[in-house]
């Protein structure tokens, strides 16, 4: 008899985790909804994540194991998952987080009561870094369910191991871009939103724990050029909205400017500037620029400087 094939596929890409990763399995094998398969995709790792996957596969005839001979990165290596997925519905999981138990149930029951034009049920979660805990999605999200393709633009508030997708989704707007090099779970969010209605489950089912060489420990230069990349690609969207564009024009100025790149990053400031010509911070900005690097460096210095000092005089 041909074997029946899980609802949900569960894809959890790897790069020297071996230390990590098992806590990421284990808070899969733990969730109360068990109609799934796990799919590792080893990411060419150099450590020894094959054997604490083994171990794992020795108990659980569900963990599917990929190794991929060399490191292409996150988004390649969650579209080896995705080509591989025998399930309706896809869930992601990095190796250094962890699901709380009911998070595939939660969200299986969402859909179970959604029309066919929700592609998307995600969660809150706390994003811990040294102790410290931050709910996402932020305050600034003003909408969070629905259509929200122009809320989406403004910046990413979705983390891909709270979502769960139709797997028509990517049939229907394509894989991750392995062209960028970070924000592709963003990027990928942006495509899927012109289509598809999300649905959001307003509590905190997972931690995303900060790790050094995780895929949130990017450099700014690099945050910089992705963001050059992703207004390139859905500009008309982000033109119909001439101060969010010129906030992002700022942010990839800023971030060109502090980091190195400040020629490049002046040109964006005055592309900032051009789009909204009375935000007093762009103009500042923009003024400091033509006085030099060093200059603008050591003004952004004093800047943040007083800004602290205010916020712990506020504490």
């Amino acid at each position: 008899m041909k074997e029946k094939s899980p609802k949900v596929s569960v894809i959890i890409p790897t790069y020297n985790r071996a230390h990590l990763v098992g806590r990421a399995i284990q808070s899969v094998l733990n969730q109360t909804y068990q109609d799934f398969e796990i799919i590792l995709v080893d990411d060419g790792s150099t450590d020894n994540t094959a054997e604490v996957i083994k171990k794992f596969q020795e108990k659980e005839k569900r963990i599917r194991y990929i190794k991929q001979a060399r490191n292409k990165g996150v988004g390649a290596a969650r579209n080896s998952g995705i080509k591989a997925a025998r399930g309706e519905y896809i869930a992601f999981q990095d190796s250094d987080d962890e699901w709380f138990p009911e998070k595939l149930e939660k969200q299986m029951r969402v859909f179970e009561n959604a029309p066919a034009e929700v592609g998307v049920v995600y969660t809150g979660f706390w994003r811990i870094e040294n102790n410290k805990k931050t709910y996402i999605p932020f305050p600034w999200v003003t909408q969070k369910e629905g259509n929200i393709h122009k809320e989406l633009l403004k910046g990413n508030f979705i983390g891909t191991p709270t979502a769960l997708v139709r797997k028509e989704c990517f049939e229907k707007v394509g894989w991750f871009d392995t062209k960028l090099l970070h924000l592709v779970d963003w990027e990928l969010w942006i495509r899927i939103s012109k289509y598809y209605q999300f649905r959001y489950i307003n509590s905190p089912l997972m931690n995303s724990f900060y790790t050094h060489g995780s895929v949130n420990d990017q450099l700014p230069i690099i945050c910089a050029k992705t963001m050059k990349l992703i207004l390139s690609k859905h500009f008309n969207d982000f033109a119909k909205n001439k101060i969010l564009l010129s906030k992002h024009y700022f942010g990839i100025g800023f971030s060109l400017c502090s980091n190195g790149d400040f020629q490049e990053g002046k040109d964006y400031l005055i592309k900032a500037v051009k789009a909204n010509p009375l935000n007093v911070k762009f103009l500042l900005a923009l003024f400091l620029s033509f006085f030099g690097q060093s200059v603008f460096n050591r003004a952004i210095a004093g800047y943040r400087k007083v800004k602290n000092i205010k916020v712990r005089e506020e504490m």
